[in-house]
């Protein structure tokens, strides 16, 4: 009997997937510290206006949607094991310098104390804001071009660690930790902001962006001592790796060497002409925003529709059963998975049709407003589910780039998949802000809602179609499975 297919298979790969979850769920909850403390314990402090918060936190949108073209072409060059350090280096460092924001900003203004600071009226409190919202964007800056590395290097790891049939399986696991952190953020966050104001620690922010900040440089040494690429691991035994590589395609490419360094890179300006980059890119631009919507608007629509304000019990409760739903997208990872074992089918082809279904799961969202008349519960329910038909739709959006590109092209094609999902994210918060006050101004009417509630029912509509626009976006510019070739 043959040796290898004697020997019974390690699952080292599902490690490295667990080490992508944690990374993600950490960037989640870095990104989310000055939201969850802005209001209370920040603004008091520095006297910002929303304006002051609403110009650092679109800043930093930008910023992360442009360094993810270049963070992409990053890991592709330098190799995730050293590229991952890169970024998650960068942005602990960008979140642990937040807490430096009021010791800088008295600096400045040569200002003797936090209570001096807080004191301040007229034309110094103006300078204070000023001041201290650029500095909170410096500190953005840096978290948000460190940030942009993770998807990009997460996308590459899997590729390498997985055959494309197991691929959105494995990205929707680590991609969960997007929803984990949205989960456990604001039951720790404001918790540790108030402990540490109550020992008289600062303004107890501080600490808080210090101690969710440290937790990457945790990350950072494990990742040291864990990641090898699956033929250098010694933890990865034949049987793995001959799982791993066994895709034809793969084996032709002739992608597994020794070292990263031999590969060249496809140039940039290739990918521009290709029509697979173009649905990928379409595909992400017109739904990516939809996510970011229900993350930045949820909150908002239970206190404007049903006046329930964000730290009412109900409200919290509303908001943790919506994130609790979308972590059935795990399940969602598996679908394509099904689908190639029963037909035998392409990966390609198979991800298609379970992207199909992901797009259909969406357009209940049509009915949120509406049962919403009844109960605070439908419109969170069919939230939540759109929601995980949305980390599902972005899982195996994320695995088509390796579908369809050489591994050596799959980080710079997932930074302009992050691209698009930035770019989307701001159109679609930019929209809506404006709209809803156009609503409340005008007591606009739409569909029998009027003010408010209507102007959230207009993006509800976009937000249950946005999918079918998406998958048609695939469907037409790469109808069958047609994958890159390197030269």
């Amino acid at each position: 009997m043959d040796t290898q297919s004697s020997q019974k298979m390690t699952r080292y790969r599902w490690t490295i997937c667990g080490m992508l979850f944690l990374a993600t769920t950490i960037n989640y909850m870095d990104r989310q510290v000055l939201s969850l403390t802005w209001k209370d314990f920040i603004a008091p402090d520095f006297h910002w206006t929303d304006a002051d918060y609403g110009n650092i936190a679109a800043i930093f949108g930008l910023v992360y949607a442009v360094a993810n073209l270049f963070s992409g072409r990053f890991m592709d060059w330098i190799g995730v094991k050293k590229g991952y350090i890169w970024a998650i280096a960068i942005w602990s460092v960008g979140a642990c310098m937040h807490a430096l924001c009021g010791l800088a900003t008295m600096w400045h203004l040569g200002l003797g104390s936090m209570e001096q600071m807080i004191a301040a009226t007229g034309d110094v409190a103006l300078a204070i804001s000023t001041v201290s919202a650029w500095c909170f964007i410096v500190s953005r800056v840096v978290l948000g071009i460190g940030e942009s590395g993770n998807f990009p290097a997460a996308i590459k790891v899997t590729a390498e660690y997985f055959p494309k049939k197991d691929r959105a399986f494995a990205t929707s696991i680590f991609n969960s930790g997007s929803t984990i952190g949205a989960l456990v953020a604001p039951l720790s966050i404001p918790l540790l902001a108030r402990y540490f104001k109550n020992q008289g620690i600062g303004g107890g922010w501080e600490m808080a962006f210090i101690i969710i900040g440290a937790l990457g440089f945790i990350w950072l040494g494990l990742w040291l001592f864990v990641y090898k690429r699956p033929e250098q691991n010694p933890h990865v035994n034949a049987a793995e790796l001959a799982y791993i590589q066994h895709d034809a395609d793969e084996a032709a490419q002739s992608e597994q060497t020794s070292g990263e360094d031999s590969e060249k890179n496809i140039p940039l300006s290739r990918f521009v002409r290709l029509p697979q980059t173009w649905a990928i890119f379409l595909a992400k631009l017109v739904t990516d925003g939809v996510w970011w919507f229900f993350l930045f608007w949820t909150p908002a629509y239970i206190s404007d529709v049903y006046k329930l304000p964000s730290d009412n019990p109900v409200a919290i409760m509303l908001i943790f059963v919506l994130y609790a739903i979308t972590m059935l997208s795990i399940l969602g990872g598996k679908l394509p998975t099904i689908i190639i074992n029963r037909t035998g089918q392409n990966a390609y082809d198979a991800r298609l049709k379970a992207m199909l279904v992901f797009a259909v799961l969406p357009l209940f969202t049509l009915f949120a407003q509406p049962l919403g008349t009844l109960s605070y519960w439908f419109p969170i329910v069919l939230i939540g589910i759109a929601g995980a038909a949305h980390q599902s739709w972005s899982a195996n959006l994320f695995s088509v780039a390796s579908d369809l590109f050489p591994k050596k092209a799959v980080g710079t094609m997932t930074g302009i998949n992050g691209l698009a999902g930035g770019v989307s994210s701001y159109i679609i918060n930019k929209v809506s802000g404006n709209l809803f006050d156009y609503a409340a101004e005008t007591n606009m009417h739409f569909l029998g809602f009027e003010g408010k509630p209507a102007g959230y029912f207009i993006i509800f509509c976009y937000c249950a179609l946005a999918y079918m626009l998406g998958w048609c976006c695939l469907k037409v510019l790469v109808p069958r499975y047609k994958p890159v070739k390197e030269a």
